[in-house]
């Protein structure tokens, strides 16, 4: 599949919505990663900064007390990507910026990961196709 979009001069993307909602977990820095952390989901990610250590998980492994933040949607961005590539996020992030949809990212070595609040997916992905990407849902 082409991603560059010559006529809009800008990436056309394919997104695949994926099931169940995630949380993002901010414990102290020097914590040890919770073996709930590593529950089977649509995506984890853990990261440790100075700070903090910040785990996005599925939500129903959070337990209770826990410091975080639930009810995350997630798309993945099903298109070949490099390193080298420009306009990704900007083509993802602008359009749901000038729609006041909060956005959080994941990127990992092969794929970038968009996280749109539950209440707004809708809105979210309504504002993607808009502006020339496709969705898709498993």
């Amino acid at each position: 599949m082409h991603w560059w979009n010559p006529a809009l001069n800008r990436p056309q993307l394919t997104l695949l919505l994926l099931e169940g909602c995630l949380a993002i977990c901010r414990l102290p820095a020097n914590s040890k990663v919770p073996t709930w952390a590593l529950a089977k989901g649509p995506l984890s990610s853990i990261t440790r900064s100075a700070t903090e250590l910040s785990i996005i998980c599925t939500e129903t492994a959070v337990p209770s007390g826990i410091h975080c933040e639930r009810g995350w949607r997630v798309m993945k961005v099903e298109n070949t990507l490099n390193f080298a590539l420009t306009g990704i996020l900007v083509s993802l992030a602008v359009p749901l910026a000038d729609a006041g949809v909060s956005i959080l990212t994941v990127t990992t070595f092969d794929s970038q990961y968009l996280m749109v609040k539950e209440a707004s997916i809708e809105l979210a992905l309504q504002i993607l196709v808009n502006a020339g990407h496709e969705i898709q849902s498993r």
